[in-house]
């Protein structure tokens, strides 16, 4: 994160609620850019983030992909939709025995444009049954894809990249509810296409 300050680039995270450290928490945000996941993983450090991941993501990338296979992290072949939800649910048992946090973007993929994707919501509702006790916490992100607008090269300059936690949600076991509540909250918060 700090390497980006010299392009211009801020962060800056706000978070009004007390996020109990006793508990599981499954947090559900909007995915712009891989600048989303280091901001995720440094003001969430005392939840201990765990991320559900596309499987391309484990080899190859220096210090990220040693985290993501060996850190609690799963990593899913979203072309196999199967075993994706059997790595999710994995996932799920582990934060609701150990009392740590799942990192899910519903989307699937990531926003070239920060406009949001509609949700996929079966790896989220697969979380919500696993970890029954999670609180779940939406996040909205704004502006890291400026970024990588361009790119891996040139980087963009000078991008405000902000992370806002929304209202935290209590599991009521209506999924399909929970899910469009969810989405609302994390949407409401996108600023970058208003």
């Amino acid at each position: 994160m700090r390497s980006t300050n010299i392009l211009g680039t801020t962060y800056k995270f706000t978070n009004n609620f007390d996020l109990p450290t006793n508990r599981p928490l499954i947090i559900v945000t909007n995915h712009q850019s891989m600048y989303d996941i280091p901001p995720l993983i440094w003001y969430m450090r005392k939840h201990h983030p765990k991320f559900v991941s596309k499987k391309e993501l484990g080899k190859g990338i220096p210090s990220v992909s040693f985290n993501l296979v060996h850190g609690g992290s799963v990593l899913i072949d979203r072309n196999d939709g199967k075993s994706a939800l059997l790595e999710i649910g994995r996932l799920g048992t582990y934060i609701e025995e150990h009392k740590r946090s799942a990192v899910i973007f519903p989307e699937g993929t990531r926003s070239r444009d920060g406009h949001p994707k509609a949700f996929k919501p079966m790896g989220l509702k697969m979380l919500l049954k696993k970890a029954p006790s999670a609180l779940i916490v939406p996040i909205s992100i704004n502006n890291s894809w400026k970024l990588v607008r361009f790119g891996q090269f040139p980087m963009g300059l000078g991008a405000k990249v902000q992370l806002d936690v929304k209202q935290p949600i209590e599991n009521n076991g209506n999924y399909d509810e929970l899910i469009e509540q969810i989405e609302a909250s994390v949407v409401s918060g996108i600023n970058s296409f208003k």
